[in-house]
């Protein structure tokens, strides 16, 4: 699916698809975290099971007010004690397929929100 994004100072994910997405019109085929804040890097995970809690301590300190976690094809919650971290600092964390995520991620940012999509990208 192609997004049309809004007008943003950030990243914008402006596709997705069955194993990739797209940021800034660049396609990426692994796993991968994007700042509304100008940040874009590889998630060093690339199955669900594979996560932990170092995975979003990593998201600390981006300076975001929420996470929207990306957890694949499907919709899979994090245990809460993986989140606690992010809690702790008093940052928000939604959890949905990778595929909603980045529609909310781009609605959020285009809304000035500091917002990081940690996108889960399973490689096929």
């Amino acid at each position: 699916m192609k997004l049309q994004p809004d007008s943003t100072q950030g990243p914008t994910i402006t596709g997705y698809g069955s194993g990739w997405v797209a940021i800034n019109g660049e396609p990426v085929h692994a796993s991968t975290v994007v700042c509304s804040t100008g940040q874009t890097f590889p998630w060093e995970c690339d199955r669900f099971e594979k996560l932990g809690p170092a995975d979003f301590e990593k998201l600390i300190d981006l300076g975001a007010e929420l996470v929207i976690f990306g957890s694949g094809s499907t919709l899979r919650f994090p245990h809460p004690q993986w989140l606690q971290s992010l809690y702790d600092m008093r940052i928000g964390v939604e959890t949905m397929d990778t595929q909603a995520a980045c529609r909310t991620y781009n609605f959020l940012a285009g809304e000035g929100r500091k917002v990081v999509a940690a996108l889960l990208v399973a490689s096929t």
